[in-house]
């Protein structure tokens, strides 16, 4: 074997040996477990400060042009105050913290069967965004059209994890009714689904947090990549003086 071939394998033995082998396959720990139901905790209740797009619908043109005036309060869309209601024209104070967007359209409908009958009400979301930040190929806010999104998906709309992503360590910051809360997730493992976390609330951040050697690469203050240079110089220096000598 050529002195070259020396120096340039124990080049790659160094280097390779800083980078411990990582797991970038989702759902890889315990594959073969028992399946998973996804059903709990996928229903989106309204919390203080949301902003909603109400609609009444019925048989009087008179009824559905009061509670659908065009001002501006309806076009902004109806904000949940801090005593979890919102302001509805004629019939006032609403409660609607805490329910879904179906139970809060029954319980809008309820209301205003004293003033018109049979209405028909539709409660959807105008401020349902997640923000998905850190080791990530797109990093952004997306506003959700349809209130429902998992983790994934929202992984999936910021273009999935770089390699840098720790899959095995993802936070989710989650704000309700004041009092933020975080969680940390691991994707490798498919236990994940059972969280409370995968399916997303409005306004959850996503930080993806970047593996240590990605860290130690963008740290000003890293001296170990220089001196693993030098080393291997160094190294490579003496081996070639000894080939020298001994020729």
């Amino acid at each position: 074997m050529k002195i070259y071939h020396v120096i340039l394998l124990l080049s790659i033995i160094l280097f390779s040996s800083c980078q411990p082998a990582r797991n970038l396959v989702y759902f890889s720990e315990n594959a073969n477990g028992p399946k998973i139901s996804n059903e709990a905790n996928t229903e989106t209740r309204i919390q203080q400060n949301d902003l909603l797009n109400i609609s009444v619908s019925s048989l009087s043109v008179e009824s559905n042009a009061l509670f659908n005036q065009p001002s501006t309060t309806v076009k902004e869309g109806y904000r949940v105050d801090k005593t979890g209601s919102i302001n509805f024209p004629v019939v006032g104070k609403i409660k609607v913290e805490g329910l879904t967007l179906d139970q809060s359209q029954e319980t809008i409908a309820r209301k205003l069967d004293l003033y018109v009958k049979n209405a028909t009400v539709n409660v959807k979301f105008l401020n349902f965004k997640v923000t998905v930040i850190g080791e990530v190929n797109r990093p952004s806010t997306f506003t959700v059209t349809d209130e429902r999104i998992n983790l994934l998906e929202a992984l999936g709309l910021a273009g999935d994890m770089t390699v840098y992503g720790k899959r095995e360590n993802v936070l989710v910051i989650r704000e309700n009714a004041g009092e933020r809360t975080m969680a940390r997730i691991n994707l490798n493992n498919k236990d994940v689904l059972r969280s409370p976390y995968f399916n997303l609330k409005q306004n959850d951040v996503i930080y993806v947090e970047p593996v240590k050697s990605k860290a130690a690469q963008a740290s000003q203050s890293n001296r170990v990549l220089p001196l693993v240079a030098a080393g291997v110089s160094l190294i490579s220096a003496v081996i070639l003086a000894f080939y020298r000598l001994n020729q």
